[in-house]
């Protein structure tokens, strides 16, 4: 088994995660936070259980693909000998049950939307892509139900759903097919990982300005804003956790960089950003060691 490439945090988790710090979220941002936390901690703890995969497979994470002018998002793609296996990742969580292919929850009676729907949309796209590009692997799609602690009420057994009750026997069942790979199957990998859109334009982003988020460093650990210098360490006062200081500034600069990256990076600019009692003699030599210096001395920015 080979990794194509990494589960990284999808900049809409970290941007959102970031922002919730610095701001109130409404009630909809907030369970739009909520879920993106928790969908990327399934997505991660299916990539732990499938590192026992031993065959030669490529593994590629994390896929947003267009067609046409439509898009898709793939969790997990698993390229083997002869087939594709792309898997959707629920974290889902509690009691649920399905009725006319509708998905509810026990408790509140809530509808959701049908992850079945989403993967046979995602597996229908992904088929007309293969076809453009000459490759006639067939594909097996499947929803994966990571989270132990839910149950699926009135589950089809003709529907492509794997339970949590399921899911180690459906990797050591992959495990036992035999697969050699060749030059085909690392280019096709490449392939589609050059297609990959490192942007989703229908991604709802909740609205922010500078001037309205609050500053400050923020703990790596707990996320809370109020920190004390020690030494060359910064702890924070709510859970004790400390940082270099030069770590916590190129944290804090990453994390401008990503909410605004139309404004350049100045030491002004990171000086207010961050909001603590150092110099911006201090700031200035952490750009300067880590990023590249340009324009005239009196408006100086980094890339």
């Amino acid at each position: 088994m080979m990794l194509v490439n990494r589960r990284s945090e999808p900049v809409e988790l970290m941007s959102i995660r970031y922002l919730n710090t610095r701001m109130e979220l409404t009630e909809k941002e907030k369970l739009q936070y909520s879920n993106l936390e928790k969908g990327y901690e399934g997505e991660v703890k299916f990539d732990r259980l499938a590192e026992i995969l031993q065959e030669e497979r490529l593994i590629i994470n994390d896929l947003l693909l267009e067609v046409n002018n439509s898009y898709f998002q793939i969790d997990t793609l698993i390229i083997s000998e002869s087939m594709i296996h792309l898997l959707e990742i629920k974290n889902f969580q509690g009691d649920w049950y399905l009725e006319s292919d509708k998905l509810y929850t026990v408790t509140a009676g809530r509808e959701y939307k049908n992850p079945i729907y989403q993967l046979k949309r995602s597996a229908a796209l992904l088929r007309q892509l293969l076809q453009t590009l000459k490759q006639n692997y067939p594909v097996e799609a499947s929803v994966v139900f990571i989270n132990p602690e839910f149950t699926l009420y009135q589950a089809p057994m003709d529907q492509p759903i794997v339970l949590p009750t399921q899911v180690n026997r459906f990797i050591k069942d992959l495990n036992k097919t035999p697969s050699k790979l060749n030059d085909g199957h690392t280019k096709l990998a490449q392939h589609l990982m050059s297609l990959h859109q490192p942007k989703n334009p229908f991604t709802v982003w909740p609205k922010y300005h500078f001037e309205q988020l609050k500053k400050g460093m923020h703990c790596k650990t707990c996320q809370s804003l109020p920190l004390t210098i020690k030494s060359k360490d910064l702890v924070c006062k709510k859970c004790g956790g400390n940082e270099k200081i030069e770590q916590a500034i190129l944290r804090n600069i990453k994390e401008f960089q990503l909410l605004f990256p139309e404004r350049k990076l100045t030491t002004q600019n990171i000086y207010e950003w961050c909001n603590l009692d150092l110099s911006k003699r201090t700031i200035c030599r952490v750009l300067k060691k880590n990023y590249t210096a340009l324009g005239s001395t009196s408006n100086t920015y980094y890339v």
